[in-house]
């Protein structure tokens, strides 16, 4: 067999690597932990560790010993802007290239084709290619100055909530704080900041409150505002790159409503888009762009 090729996903919760060989067909899948450079230092091992795992776990998966070679790798990294904070990745590979995880989720979600990827998982982004390979990115600031719409942005203004009506006296809300609680296992919501702040609740854990979040009417407002973001982004970026093709990604639009209201928003300011779930996930845009690099056309992916 000729050596096998990998595109991996290295996001703020978990890293996916997918394996495949020179026709499309997938091999194996690995996962790991977050491989994020959000917020990484020089000794981080995160990324480098992560992408290893991932890649190692697909290995196994795929029937193949760790340390195999490959033609080409691709990993898409949440936060990555062009230079690694930590420690470099090592990858066993022909060709390696590290980039931002938007334009593989984008390669993976309208396979290849240019148009618009929503993105909201841990964080979120807006990311757009038009037809001659030009892209526009939109949000994406990061959980301190953005990502509207992310699981983050969703949970940490649930709990800004919560702590300030626990300041104002406000009982109203005394069984969405028992959820809080319950489901960080800590006895306050100062446990839960102080936790935070500490480094002992990492953020891919305060962002999995969300989906307990929003059953509450109270917190459904702010999933709403940022659904609403969400769409307004990918309306300008249509606008932007003059087409209509638009995919939805990530862990938040498991969630009907969420995927509805960006789903409407989006056909609303822009009649006539066509808007769709993603057809592969970024793991798999990222294989796809890992045949790229080769000049390899590989127009379909399967099991």
């Amino acid at each position: 067999m000729s050596a096998p090729f990998a595109g991996i996903d290295g996001g703020q919760s978990s890293t996916i690597a997918l394996i495949g060989d020179e026709n499309g067909r997938i091999l194996g899948r690995g996962t790991a932990g977050p491989a994020d450079e959000v917020g990484a230092g020089a000794d981080s091992t995160r990324l480098r560790d992560a992408l290893r795992d991932a890649l190692s776990h697909a290995c196994r998966s795929a029937g193949l010993p760790d340390g195999s070679s490959f033609a080409a790798i691709v990993a898409g990294v949440s936060g990555y802007e062009g230079r690694v904070y930590g420690a470099l990745p090592q990858m066993p590979a022909q060709r390696f290239m590290l980039m931002h995880d938007a334009p593989v989720a984008h390669a993976g979600a309208l396979a290849g084709e240019p148009g618009v990827v929503v993105i909201a998982g841990t964080g979120s982004v807006v990311y757009a290619r038009d037809e001659n390979g030009g892209s526009q990115t939109l949000g994406g600031w990061g959980y301190l100055f953005g990502d509207e719409g992310s699981a983050f942005r969703i949970a940490r203004d649930a709990l800004v909530l919560l702590m300030a009506a626990q300041d104002d006296g406000d009982s109203s809300l005394r069984e969405e704080t028992q959820a809080a609680c319950d489901f960080f296992a800590m006895d306050s919501l100062h446990r839960v900041a102080r936790a935070f702040y500490a480094g002992e609740l990492a953020r891919e854990r305060l962002a999995s409150f969300t989906p307990v979040a929003i059953r509450f009417a109270r917190f459904r407002a702010i999933a709403d505002a940022g659904a609403d973001r969400l769409a307004a982004l990918a309306h300008r970026a249509l606008a932007a790159i003059k087409d209509r093709r638009v995919a939805l990604t990530g862990g938040l639009f498991a969630d009907a409503d969420f995927y509805e209201r960006v789903r409407r928003g989006i056909l609303s300011a822009t009649p006539g888009a066509q808007v769709g779930h993603a057809k592969y996930e970024p793991a798999a845009g990222a294989l796809l762009l890992a045949y790229r690099e080769l000049g390899l056309h590989v127009p379909e992916l399967r099991q």
